[in-house]
């Protein structure tokens, strides 16, 4: 049965960092690309980043961009995403995601497509 168990959130003040991790059982993840999504209290869903399954392709939303770091290690079954200089409007619960289709590399807009397996999220909170 595939899985993907995210960890890594908590409270950090603003300017801090964490580390997310997704991790995936009951699938081979070298064949998925893997999306890292948020969402916030009484907000739409939003993509944050993606990476191809062989990492050679990653996208980022602009919000993100130049502070966030998606990056895997197939051997391990584990994607992460590196959060810098985080700021209040990250606040968020993030949810990993996995799909065989390559949207991180084919489709126009792959921070918007629907991926097929989730994870159950993990609450990163940014606040003084």
């Amino acid at each position: 049965q595939l899985q993907l168990v995210e960890s890594g959130g908590g409270l950090v003040q603003p300017g801090g960092s964490l580390r997310l991790s997704c991790e995936a059982s009951g699938f081979t993840l070298d064949y998925y690309d893997i999306g890292w999504f948020r969402q916030a209290p009484g907000k739409e869903r939003e993509g944050v980043s993606c990476i191809s399954s062989s990492g050679g392709n990653t996208n980022y939303a602009d919000s993100v961009k130049g502070r966030f770091t998606i990056s895997r290690d197939n051997a391990k079954k584990t994607v992460y995403l590196q959060m810098n200089s985080l700021k209040a409007e990250d606040t968020g619960v993030y949810y990993c995601a996995a799909d065989l289709f390559p949207a991180c590399t084919v489709v126009p807009d792959p921070l918007s497509y629907e991926y097929n397996n989730w994870g159950q999220g993990t609450q990163v909170t940014v606040s003084s």
